[in-house]
């Protein structure tokens, strides 16, 4: 029985399905989910790395000076404003004296009545040490005149009595003239107590500077201890800067820094770490440096925001990749590892970056491995790859 042979209808229904199946099949091969993802591999370069370390910073001033009374007071006057330069000795406020100048007449006219009261005792020591030499000689004489019967036994005793009357009189005016100076002493004390009470109530100021802050005015009663004026040394900028910790290593004082003020971006500072806080940040994970500027700034301002670039010792002969071939999978950072046309991930650990984007790889990485550095979606061991010189629409 012969089949009936197809029109020529069917033939091009039939020819035009066959090649729809091959186009799907195509598309899907190319652009599916089944297709070949594109990638660029690298492999591992040996080179002297140069690494960094970045950290955001604000300019604050490393003397800085609170100038208020050291009791409480009522500002009186204050003779400076925001932004006055002031030399060190300048007088900046004043606070009311209230009784205290009376106070210091007071005791300056106790002192002169002490004064009176010491020169009338050393007067009775006076007199009474005259007496006293008076007293010895009658003793002393009577006493001759005695061993030669001139005189009785009774009158040599009344002149003996006599004398110790006079050694317990000189005694006495010598004890109330101790206590007559003592009590100037006491006095004077009082005095100079009273006089640097006014002294701390002429506000001056301690270094050269800048005033920064007015924290009251005329006629406000302070604390003692809280502050009417604030003042910073202009050379005594510094950055505050904050590093992650877990890039910090080689981190040292005195190595070179950069830093770029918020206000003027464009133009690098030069400088120098100063100092590493010896305590940490546990909460954000960072370490604490404070950075100097070589020179200090002009019109900077404290609390400002900077970026810091630290230069740290170079690494010769490291083993480097490119920063964007590192990935993480499954809560590990490493690379993808082309073998053949299989990926395989390996774990990696890194050390040292440097600022062109080149990182440092300490160990877990072949010799002769080729890296994936990007894809145009992400990696999984089942992932077919297609290898190419750069991906569509990236930069040349």
């Amino acid at each position: 029985m012969k089949l009936p042979r197809p029109s020529l209808r069917q033939v091009l229904i039939a020819a035009a399905v066959v090649l729809l199946l091959a186009g799907a099949a195509t598309v899907a091969r190319r652009s599916g989910p089944f297709a070949a993802v594109s990638v660029t591999v690298v492999q591992p370069a040996q080179a002297d790395l140069a690494p960094v370390l970045f950290g955001i910073g604000t300019v604050e001033a490393r003397r800085s000076y609170l100038i208020g009374p050291t009791t409480a007071a009522r500002v009186l006057r204050v003779r400076v404003d925001v932004g006055d330069v002031v030399k060190a000795g300048d007088l900046l406020a004043e606070m009311d004296p209230v009784d205290l100048d009376p106070r210091l007449g007071s005791a300056q006219a106790a002192i002169e009545r002490g004064l009176s009261a010491q020169r009338s005792a050393e007067a009775q020591v006076a007199d009474a040490r005259s007496r006293q030499a008076l007293a010895a000689s009658e003793a002393t004489r009577y006493q001759d005149l005695q061993r030669q019967n001139f005189v009785s036994p009774s009158v040599v005793d009344a002149k003996l009595q006599a004398l110790k009357s006079a050694d317990a009189q000189l005694t006495a005016a010598e004890a109330a003239l101790a206590a007559a100076r003592q009590d100037v002493t006491r006095l004077g004390a009082e005095r100079e107590a009273v006089g640097r009470q006014r002294a701390n109530l002429r506000l001056l100021a301690p270094a050269d500077g800048v005033v920064t802050a007015r924290e009251a005015e005329p006629g406000s009663t302070v604390v003692a201890g809280q502050a009417v004026l604030k003042l910073q040394q202009p050379g005594s900028l510094w950055v505050t800067t904050r590093f992650d910790q877990a890039r910090a290593t080689g981190l040292a004082e005195g190595l070179p820094a950069s830093i770029r003020l918020r206000s003027a971006p464009e133009r690098a500072l030069p400088g120098k770490v100063l100092r590493i806080e010896p305590v940490a940040d546990s909460v954000t994970e960072e370490r604490i440096a404070q950075i100097t500027f070589d020179a200090p700034p002009v019109g900077v301002s404290t609390k400002e925001m900077a970026e810091v670039t630290v230069a740290l010792p170079v690494v010769p002969k490291a083993r480097v990749l490119p920063n964007a071939a590192l990935k993480m999978h499954q809560g590990r950072s490493g690379v993808w590892l082309l073998d053949g046309e299989r990926l395989r991930f390996a774990p990696v650990r890194t050390g040292a970056r440097g600022p062109d984007g080149a990182v440092q790889v300490l160990d877990g990485l072949p010799g002769d491995a080729r890296v994936v550095v990007y894809s145009e979606r992400a990696l999984n061991p089942d992932t077919r790859v297609r290898v190419v010189e750069r991906l569509a629409g990236s930069a040349p």
